[in-house]
C-alpha cells in the first residue's frame, strides 16, 4: 500500500540543505519534507565516487531520476518491515504509479537492484 500518492510537481536537483521535493542523487530525493532512500536500488555516487567512471553514471542516474520524478502520480510505498536506514532516510520504493522508478534505472543500466551488500562501480 502506498504511503503517499502526491500530485506532480516540478522537481529538481537538491541545490541545498533547505531545498525540497527536489533529487538529491540517483537513489535518495527530498520529498514531502523527508529524505527518502529507493529501497530497491543502490545507483552510484556522486560526490563520494571513487573513481571518475562512478560520478559520471550517478550524474547520468541523477538527472533520470530527476525526469522520472516529473510523472503526475508518484507514490511512496514501504515493503518489509525496514522503515529506515542507518542514516535515518526514509525507505520507501518510489513508483509512477505503475513502474517502480528504480527499477526503470536498473532497466536502463543506471543502477543495479540493491542486494544489502555495497559493491564498487570502478570495475
Amino acid at each position: 500500500m502506498a504511503d503517499a500518492a502526491l500530485p506532480r510537481r516540478g522537481v529538481n536537483l537538491c541545490t541545498g540543505a533547505a531545498a525540497t521535493d527536489c533529487v538529491i542523487d540517483g537513489d535518495t530525493i527530498r520529498w514531502a519534507g523527508q529524505i527518502i532512500r529507493l529501497q530497491d536500488i543502490d545507483a552510484p555516487e556522486i560526490r563520494d565516487f571513487k573513481c571518475p567512471a562512478e560520478q559520471a553514471l550517478g550524474n547520468r542516474a541523477t538527472e533520470r531520476l530527476r525526469e522520472l520524478m516529473g510523472s503526475p502520480i508518484i507514490e511512496l510505498t514501504r515493503i518489509g518491515s525496514r522503515d529506515e536506514d542507518r542514516y535515518g532516510r526514509k525507505l520507501r520504493v518510489v513508483s509512477d504509479g505503475r513502474h517502480s522508478l528504480g527499477a526503470i534505472l536498473v532497466a536502463e543500466g543506471l543502477a543495479r537492484p540493491w542486494d544489502g551488500a555495497r559493491r564498487s562501480w570502478c570495475g
